[in-house]
């Protein structure tokens, strides 16, 4: 039995949408970007988006590279094309190859897989700034609280409508939404580089994940209490807790000292 409480749905839904309407407005800008993975968040963001201001106003960008699964690439256009929102797919490797001829370092999974994000959001933010839209992100709870996101890569934007959303929620808005059973069914992905998965390379499920963050982050468990009641090691918990440790500065402004007046 899960830890987390349930949240309504349709007030939720209809939250979000007021949301990123606001926003929109706010900064009087004339619609999104919103960069298409094939993953349930970035399709949840689009559906919301499309709700919020209209497929008129909603660009959507598939940013394929040679590690992306084809399906991901397929479900992202598919997105586009279900949402009826003009969409533009762009395939970086030429660019991502320009990087590492130019840098010349010895090759890096997570830098490389980084360095891919960051190309992935500056080419959305270019067409940001020329149709003056605002770029939608597509983090959910569970990964800004640990830090699964690259710096000024896929965790820069300029609003995350599903950003209150743990991970396991955003499974259930979805389905919700009659989001195709494909893309909610497949395992969580960035494609970062070859055969990698969200909850492999965070070191559990989503589900015990999101338990753990609600215990610690919402009620102020203790640790030994957490792992106690989840029927897990005290080490598992831990683990996530020094994630959070170490992400904080990843959602931060960047500080500076305090200047001292005469």
């Amino acid at each position: 039995m899960s830890e987390i409480p349930k949240i309504d749905l349709e007030k939720t839904r209809f939250d979000i949408v007021e949301f990123i309407k606001t926003k929109v407005d706010e900064s009087k800008t004339d619609g999104i970007v919103i960069g298409l993975s094939g993953g349930i968040d970035s399709t949840l963001s689009a559906y919301l988006s499309c709700e919020a201001v209209g497929k008129d106003k909603v660009f959507g960008i598939t940013l394929p590279s040679a590690t992306t699964p084809p399906e991901d690439k397929i479900h992202g256009i598919e997105v586009a094309q279900r949402l009826g929102i003009e969409y533009k797919e762009i395939e970086i490797d030429s660019i991502l190859n320009e990087f590492l001829d130019v840098t010349q370092l010895e090759e890096d999974n997570l830098a490389i897989g980084n360095l891919k994000a960051r190309i992935r959001m500056s080419i959305i933010y270019y067409y940001a700034n020329a149709k003056n839209y605002l770029v939608c992100g597509t983090g959910n709870k569970s990964e800004i609280l640990i830090g699964y996101f690259t710096k000024h890569g896929d965790g820069a934007c300029d609003m995350e409508p599903i950003g209150d959303l743990y991970k396991s929620e955003v499974f259930k808005l979805s389905e919700s939404l009659n989001i195709q059973k494909e893309i909610i069914n497949k395992p969580p992905r960035a494609g970062l580089w070859a055969n990698q998965t969200d909850e492999e390379e965070i070191g559990m499920s989503y589900d015990l994940l999101d338990q753990i963050l609600y215990l610690y982050t919402e009620k102020g468990t203790k640790n030994t209490e957490i792992a106690q009641r989840l029927d897990i090691s005290v080490d598992d918990v831990d683990m996530i807790i020094n994630k959070i440790g170490r992400s904080e500065h990843k959602s931060k402004v960047p500080e500076s000292p305090q200047k001292t007046i005469l």
